[in-house]
């Protein structure tokens, strides 16, 4: 069964606090992840802000948690429950 990391670093994918970066970085990366291609929001219409502060706040409650990998230098945010289910959860250094 492929995993959201089949192509991940073996150092691994790094699970990065959220509280740690400026409001303007979190900001652009919750813009571009609700903006990426395939992102569903079904029969509803939410606008950008909307969209950003629902991802914002799955990461306040622990819900979701930003991801970033190395190798790529890119970000990913996955909902905490897909990661568990896949067999991932962070180390002690918050390597997935």
């Amino acid at each position: 069964m492929d995993t959201p990391f089949d192509d991940a670093p073996e150092q691994g994918v790094l699970a990065i606090p959220y509280e740690r970066l400026s409001a303007e970085a979190l900001d652009a990366i919750l813009e571009e992840f609700v903006t990426r291609e395939g992102t569903d929001y079904g029969d509803y219409d939410y606008s950008l802000d909307d969209k950003k502060a629902h991802v914002q706040q799955q990461l306040r409650r622990g819900d979701a948690i930003l991801l970033f990998d190395p190798v790529s230098q890119s970000c990913h945010i996955e909902l905490k429950q897909v990661l568990n289910v896949h067999g991932w959860s962070g180390d002690e250094d918050g390597r997935y």
